[in-house]
């Protein structure tokens, strides 16, 4: 390791840092000022990547969960010469339209950046979820003559990260599963945003972390040696995931704020002149030492030729392996790596569905039975499906294969398909975007929809950075009955609804939730939550399999025709769907019932095709669902009326809640009647 370049390497990132906030007028100096001589070490020597080839299937990812400490990430991808992130986008951060946001965000094609983060905590969890991948990758396609994986996830994380519920549930489950390939810094600097950390922390990190499973090793952030050696020794540790403590001074190289709380944001920026003076930097902005400049130019080379020789192997491993080698294809990931002219075609969700059996004429199941039964179809013709459960699988049914013969993913089984979270909603959520972030399989998870509650701020993310997540989320109205309130979701499905990119589908019979499944293991833009039944529904079998099933692709469709002039529309989802059909009985021919398992996907639909399903010349619509009505409002009208429930639930059996808060097919007939 060249300490000298590093040294002025370490140096001209700061630098980079102040002027990019001074620039922008708002920012955060603290960690990228305070881990200057760690992201030397780490891009300038020790990490394996490649700028050049940023998508490398092999490269070690970096996730810096502390995110609003942007500007370090910004710089070093700088300064190693990564395409995506060159001076001009420095000089333009925070603004509209630049590749420097101010928190660093996930793009499509691989930057350097694995994953957004911001939110703290999340990119702990993301990281954890990336070693789970990894380890899989390993399992799955390394064989005993090729090693075509075997990288680490690195993870900077702050007070404010190890602080958060969600980084002490996933380091949980990393210590448990012991994923050694998983490296933690812990900036230590013992500042938080409002105080000194100590003001609201008084446990001891390293303790905490070996009761974990941890090891663990403490250096001095600013002394490169000690840094590099505890790395290296980390990444050579087998057995258990690593934690670095490192010690460090935030704001380093601005004395008037460095080692207090002020210096956690922008608050050194005024100091800007002075302390570039002190650092030994030009007074031009933006500045990079042409030594520097030359020494990455050299190293980028040296990454080069590793990513070559890797290259070599991967080929050898293609030509020995070639169903490995066509699995492996249909990952994002090595989509990634191809020309865009020759990547394939998203999945086809039609024929997806010609994988599934119709459900027998007159069957009676709940949503998550029939979930069950199109699973398991979907996962063996998916093989890169990953299924997983937060404690719930004998509720949810989601298990891939048979759960009498396990074939969980453990220490002594990186190959299995399905994950044990124990009970983590909040880090399952957030791993399995790190999982899906890594690139290589296709998460899925589940639990109770009211527990989308601890869920909402990971399946926010993965909407946000367009992850094909897919949660599995049963027992979803008032009829799950006896168990109350607590775990009856009234304001559940339409507070996920207004999520912006995630599609909600509640499925309104067996056929809808095979369209519901097929969709959502097709879908590869962003996550879909699938909400299932507890209770038992009747299989709508006057309908055509085709229509349902098609139909819920769609999001809504007319289920039923009116035989004579239209008069009335009734509308729904889920289970209530059978009360619109049967009030459409009592109100005459002139009834139409629209079935809306998915509002997002309906309303991507073409203009044309949703004013055939819901013509705006007829005003007289119901809709019926048991949940709060809001989300209705824009498909029913201000003539409209909707059947919803505006309040909690009640404790006892599930039919009886269903007809004490009106879910019935009378009240939908009363208030057509009544417009």
């Amino acid at each position: 390791m060249n300490q000298d370049l590093l040294a002025k390497a370490a140096t001209c990132a700061r630098g980079l840092a102040i002027d990019a906030v001074v620039a922008s007028q708002s920012g955060h100096l603290g960690l990228p000022l305070g881990c200057a001589e760690m992201g030397a070490v780490l891009f300038g020597h020790a990490l394996s990547h490649c700028p050049d080839h940023p998508s490398w299937l092999n490269r070690d990812r970096f996730v810096l969960s502390a995110g609003h400490g942007s500007m370090f990430l910004y710089s070093w991808l700088c300064l190693s010469g990564y395409a995506e992130t060159p001076i001009e986008e420095v000089k333009r951060f925070r603004q509209m339209g630049s590749r420097t946001p101010g928190h660093p965000e996930l793009t499509h094609e691989p930057s350097g950046i694995e994953t957004t983060t911001g939110p703290l905590g999340q990119g702990i969890a993301n990281s954890v979820g990336m070693a789970v991948a990894s380890k899989m990758a390993e399992a799955r396609f390394n064989t005993k003559e090729h090693t075509i994986f075997d990288h680490h996830i690195v993870c900077i994380a702050g007070d404010g990260c190890m602080q958060e519920g969600v980084a002490l549930e996933a380091l949980n489950f990393a210590g448990h599963q012991k994923l050694d390939n998983f490296i933690l810094i812990y900036d230590s600097n013992a500042v938080t945003l409002d105080a000194m950390a100590k003001e609201t922390q008084s446990d001891d990190v390293k303790k905490r972390l070996e009761a974990t499973e941890f090891e663990v090793q403490q250096v001095d952030g600013h002394d490169m040696v000690a840094f590099l050696a505890a790395f290296e020794k980390a990444k050579t540790n087998t057995g258990k995931p690593q934690l670095i403590i490192a010690k460090t001074l935030i704001g380093k190289g601005i004395p008037e704020v460095a080692g207090t709380q002020k210096a956690h944001g922008e608050g050194g920026a005024k100091f800007a002149p002075a302390a570039r003076k002190a650092l030994g930097l030009p007074d031009t902005l933006f500045y990079v030492d042409p030594a520097v400049t030359a020494y990455f130019a050299e190293h980028k080379k040296t990454l080069d030729v590793a990513h070559d020789a890797w290259k070599k192997t991967f080929a050898a491993w293609q030509a020995k392996n070639p169903e490995l080698n066509a699995l492996l294809a249909q990952s994002p990931a090595y989509q990634h790596t191809l020309p865009k002219s020759d990547r394939k075609q998203p999945k086809d969700a039609n024929a997806l569905l010609a994988l599934i059996p119709e459900f027998a004429k007159d069957s009676k199941i709940a949503t998550r039975k029939a979930g069950q039964d199109v699973l398991q179809p979907l996962a063996k013709a998916l093989p890169l499906v990953i299924g997983g459960s937060a404690d719930l699988y004998g509720s949810t049914l989601n298990y891939i294969g048979d759960i009498k013969t396990p074939d969980d993913f453990n220490a002594e089984h990186r190959g299995g398909r399905n994950i044990r979270f124990g009970i983590r909603e909040h880090a399952m959520c957030s791993m399995m975007n790190g999982i899906a972030a890594h690139g290589i399989f296709h998460p899925s998870g589940a639990t109770f929809l009211v527990f989308a509650d601890y869920c909402r701020p990971a399946i926010r993310l993965a909407a946000l950075c367009h992850l094909p997540c897919v949660y599995i989320f049963t027992h979803d109205s008032i009829g799950v009955g006896e168990d109350g309130p607590t775990h009856q979701p009234v304001e559940t499905i339409p507070g996920l609804r207004i999520i912006p990119n995630l599609d909600v589908i509640r499925p309104g019979d067996p056929e809808e939730a095979a369209g519901a499944f097929a969709a959502a293991f097709s879908r590869e833009d962003g996550p879909t939550l699938l909400a299932l039944s507890r209770q038992a529904i009747p299989l709508l079998d006057q309908i055509p399999v085709k229509t349902r099933r098609e139909g819920a692709l769609k999001g809504g469709y007319i289920l039923i025709k009116e035989e004579g002039p239209l008069e009335t529309i009734l509308m729904s989802a889920g289970s209530e769907l059978q009360h619109a059909v049967k009030a459409a009985e009592t109100l005459g021919k002139g009834t139409r019932v629209v079935s809306m398992p998915c509002f997002a996907r309906f309303d991507k639909q073409p203009q044309a095709y949703k004013d055939e399903v819901l013509p705006k010349s007829c005003r007289k619509r119901v809709a019926i669902e048991a949940t709060v009505s809001a989300t209705w409002t824009r498909y029913v009208g201000l003539d409209g009326a909707i059947v919803g429930i505006d309040r909690f639930g009640i404790s006892a059996p599930g039919g009886e809640v269903m007809k004490a808060l009106n879910m019935t097919a009378d009240k939908v007939v009363e208030a057509a009647k009544s417009l």
